[in-house]
């Protein structure tokens, strides 16, 4: 155990300083995102438990945060569609845009891969929700949360006084999934019942 402690202590000096995704994206991420997106990402893990690598929040979802609703400078469309753009850096695709299912089965594999090695980063140190906890490790995580939520709002608002102004996309939602079935709640049996 004390081998694997002092083989990743330099890998985790080494990757102490990112604190944005691996593909060099703008896209603000949750604790569990980063420590499942990357080698970097989970053997970080241990040093996001004790509060010495954030996750940098974009200003645009800063100024979400101090007020969601806040009416654009100018309402034009343009205006709104400029206010639009950075939130989608920030956040990634939004609701109204079709998913891409790039999950598959190998990519599913690579996260949980990454996530049992964060956990096992983590369990280095002990009583770790104490220490998360009291290192600040959790409010920050809720900063984030909280941030990425004021941001969806904003977006969302800001989409809605597109929508009535009758503006085009971005500045408004696209409409693109409009007739799609609704999921079913049901529940059915996991095994065939005759």
């Amino acid at each position: 155990m004390r081998n694997i402690v002092f083989a990743l202590i330099p890998t985790l000096l080494l990757c102490g300083c990112v604190t944005a995704p691996a593909d060099g994206s703008d896209k603000i991420q949750t604790t569990s995102e980063a420590k499942r997106e990357s080698v970097q990402g989970a053997v970080s893990a241990p040093l996001r438990d004790v509060n010495l690598l954030q996750t940098k929040i974009p200003t645009v979802l800063l100024e979400a945060m101090a007020d969601p609703y806040q009416r654009p400078h100018a309402a034009t469309c343009e205006a709104i569609a400029a206010a639009i753009l950075p939130l989608n850096g920030a956040l990634g695709a939004d609701l109204d845009e079709p998913a891409v299912d790039e999950d598959d089965l190998m990519d599913r594999g690579k996260g949980a891969a990454l996530g049992a090695v964060a956990g096992l980063a983590s369990d280095v140190i002990p009583f770790r929700g104490w220490v998360r906890k009291l290192s600040g490790a959790e409010q920050h995580d809720s900063l984030v949360t909280a941030a990425i939520t004021a941001g969806g709002v904003r977006r969302a608002y800001l989409k809605g006084l597109g929508e009535a102004r009758g503006c085009p996309p971005p500045a408004t939602p696209s409409h693109i999934l409009t007739g799609t079935p609704v999921k079913s709640q049901e529940l059915k049996p996991r095994y065939p019942v005759r």
